[in-house]
């Protein structure tokens, strides 16, 4: 039955989500207004409805925005950008600081918030606090450093000095997902805003809410009103507009929409990063902590129910292992407990909508169906909620099987043995994509050595995703199918600007004639000159 078909006479949501709501009083009708009020205003007056995925239920509704008004928004952000521009670093960085603290200060509302606009469990929602508030203490102290002028070396020692410039581009759009709606929505936003941008954006339809709880603190802790705005609606509406009116364009996604993204900004001649899908591999080695490795490939496989771009969904094990470990996995599976509530009492929550429920069901199914035997789960629960998915996990994946090279985006991952390293490589890098990997071994220096061959932006030794999420000042992306740019580090800020280079000539122009010279005796001079300066230490990297 429709959604709209099963409204709650007189009320905008259901007992079931009522009754989760009232539970902690921390989230209720007045934040929820609070909250639509602060994204941009809709002109046509329609409302875009927010479901609970534990309960299948409405909860909440925000202003729904057409094209025009994504149009608008990038006015107002344009000409407050230009305010923006000219602040400090330091005013900037005193903004995202404090930010950093109310985030963590009210980690109760928004764990709850987050939670009911996904169906997370609620440990995995505190990753993504954790996650804004690194990434804003991250900028607010490197983001000076990473973009002050800098004097470059001149053609001609003490004759040419060159300065070297970054500025912002103007406004960013940003198009977020709805599987990290907390992190995604913002924690790319930050270092585009600390490098002099404003922003747009666009949080997935299906979790709005969590953007709009991100920019009203924001303005709280002091950034300008106008600087960041949310637009509330579909991708296929909204996405397009975005782009057209962006300047530069980030982008977190499908392969296949970061692809239309990709074509539609590089006609505009407007440069983009892109972070898209995942089939990411997790080894296991002879010789590695079984116990841990089973605990790693939990966090690996199922945290948010796997709707993780850097979840493992190919699982490959040591084949002198491979029994030992598959058993202790499927009975570890078997034993995650799912469940509904706004509380740290359960390891996995739900899948976010019937939609995504359904892609996982078939891709499960189907390999069944072509001799996969299913190991632990496989099943659906609506005993526990409309979306929820049991952990699930498979053998005897074949190659005809979409679970055995498409990303499913769910709790379920296919167990394949290996006998060498080198098959362990070739096997991990089999696959269009690479996001992600995981390498399980007590020999680091193997390991280092079976990282750097597989092909995938973040590779984590001896676990999941975290580290290589976390580590804030290293690159994360993918390689492949899985992405263009990166985020976090130096290179995630400096997307954000354009390069600049100013050159000052002093004394002695650099053609000809120089003192009356002729062209011939111009080019012998000069010629000799470079000569000399190839051999002298210092200046072998000009000319």
């Amino acid at each position: 039955m429709r959604i709209e078909e099963r409204a709650a006479p007189g009320g905008r949501a259901y007992p079931a989500t009522e009754a989760l709501m009232a539970a902690t009083g921390r989230v209720g009708e007045g934040l929820l207004d609070d909250l639509a009020g602060e994204a941009v205003a809709g002109s046509a007056g329609e409302v875009l409805e927010v479901e609970c995925p534990f309960t299948g239920e409405v909860f909440a509704g925000v202003p729904l925005c057409a094209p025009e008004d994504v149009a608008g928004a990038f006015r107002r952000a344009r000409r407050a950008q230009e305010e923006w521009e000219r602040v400090p670093f330091r005013e900037r960085a005193r903004i995202f600081l404090r930010f950093h603290d109310e985030v963590l200060r009210g980690r109760d509302e928004i764990l709850d918030l987050v939670q009911l606009e996904t169906g997370k469990a609620r440990l995995h929602v505190f990753e993504e606090v954790m996650d804004v508030a690194i990434v804003s203490r991250y900028y607010a102290h490197t983001a000076g450093r990473y973009l002050r002028s800098r004097r470059r070396r001149g053609v001609i020692p003490l004759l040419t000095t060159a300065v070297h410039h970054r500025h912002p581009k103007g406004v960013v759009g940003f198009i977020a997902p709805w599987n990290y709606p907390l992190t995604l929505a913002i924690s790319d936003a930050i270092p585009a805003l600390m490098a002099g941008n404003a922003a747009v954006i666009k949080p997935d339809r299906k979790t709005p809410l969590t953007a709009l709880w991100l920019v009203r603190l924001l303005r709280r802790c002091g950034l300008p009103r106008e600087l960041v705005q949310v637009v509330c609606g579909p991708g296929g509406r909204l996405g397009g507009p975005i782009v057209q009116n962006a300047d530069f364009v980030m982008f977190t996604g499908s392969t296949a929409t970061g692809r239309e993204v990709a074509a539609a900004a590089a006609r505009r001649l407007v440069d983009f990063s892109l972070e898209l899908g995942g089939k990411n591999p997790m080894i296991v080695f002879e010789d590695a902590d079984l116990e841990a490795a089973v605990e790693g490939a939990v966090r690996a496989c199922f945290s948010n129910a796997g709707q993780l771009c850097m979840s493992a969904e190919r699982l490959y094990v040591h084949g002198a292992v491979y029994e030992g470990f598959l058993s202790r996995f499927v009975e570890r599976a078997r034993r995650v407990k799912l469940g509904v509530g706004l509380d740290y009492g359960f390891e996995m929550g739900s899948l976010i909508s019937a939609a995504q429920l359904e892609r996982v069901s078939s891709h499960v199914e189907e390999a069944a169906e072509r001799g996969a035997e299913v190991l632990a789960g496989g099943r659906a629960r609506p005993d526990v909620g409309p979306y929820f998915y049991e952990p699930t996990v498979l053998g005897g994946v074949g190659e005809g099987a979409r679970l055995f090279s498409e990303e499913t985006f769910g709790p379920v991952v296919s167990v394949f043995p290996f006998h060498t390293p080198e098959q362990a490589v070739e096997l991990a890098n089999a696959t269009r994509y690479g996001l992600n990997a995981s390498v399980w071994t007590r020999d680091l220096r193997r390991g280092a050595e079976v990282a750097r061959r597989i092909r995938a932006g973040t590779v984590n030794i001896n676990e999941a995703y975290a580290p290589a999420w976390a580590s804030t000042d290293a690159p994360m992306g993918g390689f492949k199918d899985s992405g263009v740019g990166r985020r976090h580090g130096e290179e995630g800020i400096l997307k954000y600007t354009d390069s600049q280079t100013v050159v000052t000539q002093r004394l002695l122009p650099l053609v000809a004639p120089v003192l009356g010279m002729g062209g011939e005796t111009y080019a012998g001079v000069m010629s000799l000159s470079l000569r000399l300066m190839r051999r002298l230490p210092g200046v072998r990297g000009r000319w």
